[in-house]
């Protein structure tokens, strides 16, 4: 992978990560203020891998891997390969109102959160980044 696609897309990455963490922080706390105290780092692990409550985040979580598997491809993906991810990614984080699925859930975590805003900030000053 020539190295600014590879650059670009471990910028997208981490930014990615970033925003994945603060989603599930906010989660975490909903849950914990309507359903029940989360007590274990395991019991918290199988409520994200399992419970519908975090399964929202999943098409976030799923996107992240696609990204890592293809930083690690024996055939270097293309800058154009790059530009496409991006361009997914940009797509999958843009909250709307009267969307379903990640997009309905994320706006949502928007308007309850302020560190989530932060978060879809900083986000966007990534995208613009790799610009």
């Amino acid at each position: 992978m020539p190295d600014s696609a590879r650059e670009r897309l471990t910028q997208l990455r981490n930014g990615l990560l970033r925003l994945h963490k603060s989603l599930l922080d906010s989660e975490r706390a909903s849950y914990e203020r309507d359903v029940a105290r989360i007590t274990s780092t395991g019991q918290y692990l199988g409520l994200v891998l399992n419970d519908p409550w975090f399964s929202w985040l999943h098409d976030l979580s799923q996107f992240i891997v696609m990204v890592d598997e293809t930083l690690d491809l024996e055939e270097p993906a293309t800058a154009e390969d790059a530009g496409r991810l991006i361009a997914q990614a940009r797509d999958l984080v843009s909250p709307s109102e009267g969307g379903v699925g990640f997009k309905r859930r994320y706006f949502e975590a928007l308007q309850r959160d302020p560190a989530a805003v932060l978060a879809h900030r900083d986000m966007m000053k990534v995208f613009t980044a790799l610009l």
